[in-house]
């Protein structure tokens, strides 16, 4: 092998060690993942065979409930940062601390977003219905959407803190509880949601259920969060030798205020970025739903599914923010160096298997669907463009935690929602809004930009800009 492949395959390949460590952290994540959007899959289809406006409800306020979701997420993540360093140099004071501010967080977060919602929930939904719908059908959906809606705002809270000790828990490397806790809220919502949904239709003949249709799909979904939520509650407080950064979380409220100050820059900018682009992805669906309802129905088709093919990449993003967090935390500046394009040639590889199993199966799929055949051949459309733009995804996806594990959170801010927001976004409005585009070729540009962000992000990645020690001894 001349010196220039084995440069490339040192750099590229990682050795048995190195693939041993990120099997152990990211295999649990993808079966959590796997299994969350299983059954967000099959979720779909069931309330799918109630209705196709019933199931453009539920995708109406899923969408803006993403938005809260991902601040939450965005938040934790940029305190998160601390976490995985404090991790890494072995400080579970350290740990505990930024546990305790998590928590301040997503309370703040609960308030606002609680509010929110309970205050201008119609105006919010009817941004999502087409002006030349039918009025009794735009009635019906927006009586759908709000039952939906004010039943799944209850699970807010423990989602939270579910998000709270899950991320903790994956960033000091300790990935099978949350997993577990995950796979068995998961469950409790798939079954409940077959006798909330259907009752005695499910065709049980001890089954007492009325059927609940959208509201069941909402009460199974709270009653799965609350499970998931007590669970890791009350194994990491009660196993206290396995999981010490929990001990004592609760004896005090303080975090010292340099590392208040220090959380409050760096966090900033992620919890403002996962805002803006969970608005801009719900913005994104609001120009698609200007071309008709069944526009917004396969496009959620193709959301749902593609985040089932997609685990792999999810999951590498996680696996990467730990992995490199915990170097950096450790001081182990080489090895980090050493770890990011392995992680990336793996991240980018598997997902490009993935894409070839979703492009193969794209127009099968939308067969599951009680849709018409307009809504499931556009949806199969849509499979097969996002199956061909995946590994695009994939490695945009990777440089996004890259640079937030060394706390470049402004540059983050920008490489990400920046870039949502100054071209993706504008590029669909006008389309969508101002040309006589077809909804297909609107659809595959929008997924094309990403190949800009993974040109900016190969540099970006190769000045080495991202390493960074946030933590002090």
């Amino acid at each position: 092998m001349s010196g220039t492949l084995l440069k490339v395959k040192n750099t590229l390949v990682g050795d048995r060690a190195f693939y041993k460590r990120v099997v152990a952290i990211l295999i649990p994540i993808v079966i959590q993942n796997t299994f969350t959007n299983a059954v967000s899959f099959v979720d779909n289809i069931m309330v799918g065979r109630i209705g196709e406006i019933e199931m453009s409800a539920v995708a109406t306020v899923n969408q803006l409930l993403f938005v809260f979701n991902l601040c939450i997420f965005g938040g934790l993540s940029g305190i998160g940062i601390f976490t995985a360093q404090f991790a890494g140099a072995n400080d579970p004071t350290g740990v505990r601390r930024t546990t305790r501010a998590k928590n301040y967080l997503s309370l703040a977060m609960l308030v606002i977003g609680i509010t929110v919602f309970l205050l201008f929930p119609v105006p919010l939904l009817k941004l999502y219905i087409a002006e030349d719908t039918l009025p009794e059908v735009a009635d019906l959906m927006l009586s759908q959407s709000l039952d939906y809606l004010y039943i799944m705002l209850i699970g807010l809270a423990p989602f939270a803190i579910s998000q709270v000790y899950g991320s903790t828990l994956r960033e000091e490397g300790e990935t099978k509880l949350p997993m577990i806790g995950g796979v068995v809220a998961i469950l409790i919502n798939l079954v409940l949601n077959y006798f909330l949904i259907f009752g005695n239709e499910c065709g049980l003949s001890f089954v007492t259920f009325a059927p609940m249709g959208v509201k069941g799909a909402a009460i199974a979904t709270v009653i799965s969060r609350f499970v998931e939520a007590g669970m890791l509650v009350i194994i990491t407080h009660a196993r206290k030798d396995k999981y010490p950064s929990f001990v004592g979380l609760y004896r005090t409220a303080k975090i010292p205020l340099p590392l208040c100050k220090d959380m409050l820059v760096k966090g900033s900018p992620l919890l403002i970025n996962e805002f803006l682009w969970s608005f801009g992805q719900a913005v994104l669906l609001q120009c698609y739903s200007v071309r008709g309802l069944e526009c917004v129905t396969a496009a959620n088709i193709s959301s749902t599914v593609l985040n089932l093919f997609n685990v792999i990449a999810f999951s590498m993003g996680s696996a990467i923010a730990i992995i490199l967090g915990q170097h950096l935390g450790a001081d182990e500046v080489d090895e980090a160096k050493n770890s990011v394009w392995k992680l990336f040639t793996l991240s980018v590889a598997s997902c490009a298997v993935a894409s070839t199993a979703l492009g193969l199966c794209s127009s099968l799929i939308p067969r599951f669907y009680d849709a018409s055949e307009y809504t499931r051949e556009m949806a199969g459309s849509m499979l097969l463009i996002v199956a061909c733009t995946m590994p695009i995804f994939a490695f945009a996806h990777a440089v996004y935690f890259t640079l937030r594990s060394g706390g470049k959170t402004l540059l983050t801010f920008i490489f990400d929602c920046g870039f949502t927001w100054g071209v993706t976004i504008p590029f669909a409005f006008i389309s969508a809004n101002f040309t006589g585009m077809s909804i297909l070729t609107l659809y595959l540009f929008v997924q094309l930009l990403d190949l800009t962000k993974c040109i900016v992000g190969y540099f970006l990645i190769k000045k080495g800009i991202w390493i960074n020690r946030l933590i002090s001894e």
